[in-house]
């Protein structure tokens, strides 16, 4: 006797060796040797064998049409051998009841399972549904198939063209678009992007970054609400100071002026001028709600996406020929460049000139510091404030720059609304000039001052700590040792750095004797701190983004197919000319940091971006000594700084600059 039976989903046939009434041993075609349960068995035959029955009914069970079958059957449960019965118009031999309930079980959308052989024929209208739904997936198959070739040859459906940016940024893997264009991507052996470029639906790769960073950090969009700049208060006492900024030619956000008063016994009272938005803006305000919202600024080459709206930032900023609210700190300085007092008020100062670095380092510079300098506005007051910050300097024990690196300005020729037309300038300047470096120490000097006077007078405050060489943003005012100095807060940019913007109220508070906005412990104020650390972060990485994109196209427009490199360590190297750190994997082993080597540029992946280098020559193999000051150099730029001023003007503290290098190292 043999037997079909029911196993794991599928039909099975094998001889009987035992029966013991609740189960069978059976021996499969196989040889295999199988109890089951007297319950799975659907039929018992003498013939054919266990394998023909299966090969003879499937070919037979396919030529039966599921819907003739559903118009056969009556309503209600049937078994399959009943059915069969009337199918047929006699007893069915085992082939044919076999076919039957494989035909039967094939069709679950005609048939429903109601037991053991056991069917019931589906409702009407639940059977229209479901054809419709095969029908629907059967078109769907058939357009993924029209997609998948389409892309394949690198033309774009308008299909998957409506999806782009959802394919490159937040894919729906249950569309069938996102499945096709999916696995045009694994057969092509391209990258999403990649493949949308060759297929002509991204238009340039810098639109595929920049929507990329709004997508994430912006997906309102960068417009500003329509919100007034509210007034400023009106009874603010009068500096008679005369004040100058130094920036870069493109700063439109002055934050911070400078000014020297000499006083008979041949010293000094340098004045240290920030403007004051948080006199205006009150915390909680709907204008404090956009700042909180973007946190900080946002640079990159040709471009900005400023935290507060222009028109409030003109109202605020520290412009040249205009009176100005600022919180001043007033240093009494004596003839050997001592700090005998220090004295923080807010007032009105006029800011005689903004002074810009195209135009004063030709004559301000470290070759001519040392000489008679030209007849030029504030000459003397700049010399002054440079033999200042050296003493500065020299009483922190840090240096403000680190010698030897140098920063990279990126000018964009042309309208970025067409990135391809557009050619990039990137200019090379070293860092440690005579502005960089009384900038850098004044600010040093007014954000360890006004951390202090807020850790004296328990007033909550957000500092920048580096200790054991790790910088992080806290509440508590603990050593910055990078800069050597007892504490340290960011509050000289306050109109593009919310945390500033923060510490200025606590400030402006303190100074006032008024509560301040947030009390020591506030949740609010470790909300606003976490937040302003991770998007400050993110906003700095993009700008690296940015910066190293510009820098592949400059590759490109120049047509460089060769260039010289410096070894940091290992197979890291430095560009020539260039911001540009990547691993070279084939150089040779056992370089010195700070040897010098050639290399071919043999790949440019705007879309990554990245390039690929190759080894050519060694240039120069350095020295053990040179390795050794190299690395001390990199050590200290490194652990310096915690944050740089990218908007052209000089670092606040120019050590900062430091942590962006160090940050795009790590990331390569």
């Amino acid at each position: 006797m043999n037997v079909l039976f029911e196993e794991d989903g599928g039909f099975k046939a094998g001889s009987v060796m035992a029966d013991n009434d609740a189960s069978l041993q059976v021996e499969m075609p196989s040889g295999k040797r199988s109890k089951i349960k007297a319950a799975t068995v659907l039929l018992r035959f003498e013939k054919p064998s266990p394998t023909q029955l299966l090969e003879q009914a499937t070919p037979l069970a396919e030529e039966i049409e599921a819907d003739f079958l559903w118009e056969c059957v009556s309503d209600g449960e049937f078994s399959f051998l009943d059915f069969a019965r009337d199918y047929y118009g006699h007893e069915p031999s085992s082939v044919e009841a076999t076919a039957v309930l494989l035909a039967l079980h094939a069709a679950p959308v005609y048939f429903h399972r109601k037991g053991k052989g056991r069917f019931r024929k589906a409702p009407a209208d639940i059977l229209a549904a479901a054809l419709a739904n095969l029908e629907k997936k059967r078109q769907q198959a058939l357009a993924m198939e029209g997609w998948l070739a389409a892309l394949k040859e690198f033309r774009l459906p308008p299909e998957i063209a409506a999806i782009t940016d959802a394919l490159l940024y937040a894919p729906d893997r249950n569309k069938p678009e996102t499945k096709a264009f999916e696995t045009a991507c694994a057969e092509t052996g391209l990258t999403a992007p990649q493949l949308l470029f060759k297929c002509g639906a991204i238009k340039s790769p810098y639109y595929l970054h920049y929507k990329r960073f709004l997508r994430e950090q912006f997906p309102k969009g960068t417009a500003f609400p329509a919100l007034e700049a509210p007034g400023l208060p009106a009874d603010l006492p009068r500096s008679e100071v005369r004040a100058f900024s130094i920036d870069d030619a493109n700063t439109t956000e002055i934050d911070d002026a400078l000014s020297v008063t000499w006083l008979p016994d041949g010293g000094s009272r340098i004045g240290i001028h920030i403007a004051a938005p948080g006199l205006a803006i009150e915390h909680g305000s709907p204008l404090d709600g956009v700042a909180r919202a973007r946190l900080s600024t946002v640079y990159m080459p040709g471009n900005k996406i400023t935290m507060l709206p222009d028109a409030v930032v003109q109202n605020y900023t520290l412009a040249g020929g205009v009176d100005c609210p600022a919180v001043s700190l007033y240093l009494t300085v004596d003839a050997q460049k001592q700090v005998i007092s220090h004295e923080s008020r807010v007032e009105i100062v006029h800011i005689a000139a903004n002074l810009r670095h195209h135009e004063v380092e030709p004559w301000f510079n470290a070759e001519t510091v040392g000489g008679p300098l030209p007849e030029q506005p504030f000459k003397d007051e700049l010399l002054h404030l440079w033999h200042f910050a050296n003493a500065c300097e020299a009483r922190r024990g840090k240096p403000s720059a680190v010698q030897g690196v140098n920063d990279y300005n990126f000018a964009i020729v042309g309208d970025l609304a067409d990135p391809e037309s557009c050619r990039v300038e990137i200019s090379e300047r070293k860092r440690g000039s005579p502005l960089d470096k009384l900038v850098a120490e004044l600010m040093i000097v007014a954000n360890s001052t006004w951390g202090g006077l807020l850790a004296e007078k328990n007033v909550a405050c957000l500092y920048r700590a580096q200790t054991g060489g790790k910088v992080r943003m806290t509440t508590s005012p603990l050593p910055h040792e990078g800069l050597g100095v007892p504490q340290y807060a960011w509050m000289t940019s306050p109109l593009r750095r919310y945390c500033d913007l923060v510490n200025q109220w606590q400030l402006i508070a303190c100074l006032q004797g008024q509560p301040p906005a947030f009390a020591q412990r506030s949740a609010e104020l470790f909300a606003a701190m976490r937040d302003f650390e991770i998007t400050y972060a993110g906003y700095a990485d993009f700008q690296r983004l940015m910066e190293r994109y510009w820098c592949l196209r400059w590759l490109q427009q120049e047509g460089v197919d060769s260039i010289a490199a410096t070894v940091r360590r290992e197979q890291l190297v430095k560009l020539d000319r260039l911001p540009l750190l990547l691993r070279v994997p084939s150089l040779p082993s056992g370089l010195l940091p700070g040897a010098r080597v050639q290399l071919a540029v043999e790949a440019i992946d705007l879309l990554a971006p990245e390039v690929s280098c190759r080894f050519v020559e060694l240039l120069d193999a350095g020295s053990a000594d040179a390795a050794a000051a190299f690395a001390d150099e990199l050590d200290e730029s490194e652990g310096e700084g915690d944050a740089e001023n990218v908007d052209g003007d000089p670092a606040e503290a120019a050590g900062e600059k430091a942590a962006g290098a160090s940050a795009e190292e790590s990331a390569a």
